[in-house]
């Protein structure tokens, strides 16, 4: 996974286009680096799984 591929999956999560993405183990660190760089960072809900990889969702309301 590259920078542009995070971003546009980032995106697509926030608008709705698709309901999660499962990020492998190890696309993870990349996915999570553009992750934390954007404002709406808090709506993202990371659910992990067993063996590393981890399902992300966005959330209407912001967690705490």
């Amino acid at each position: 996974m590259n920078k542009e591929l995070a971003e546009k999956i980032l995106e697509q999560l926030k608008n709705k286009e698709i309901e999660s993405y499962r990020v492998k183990k190890e696309e993870f660190l990349t996915f999570r680096s553009e992750l934390v760089k954007r404002e709406d960072f808090k709506h993202f809900k990371g659910i992990a799984e067993i063996g590393g990889d981890v399902t992300y969702k966005y959330m209407d309301e912001p967690r705490s």
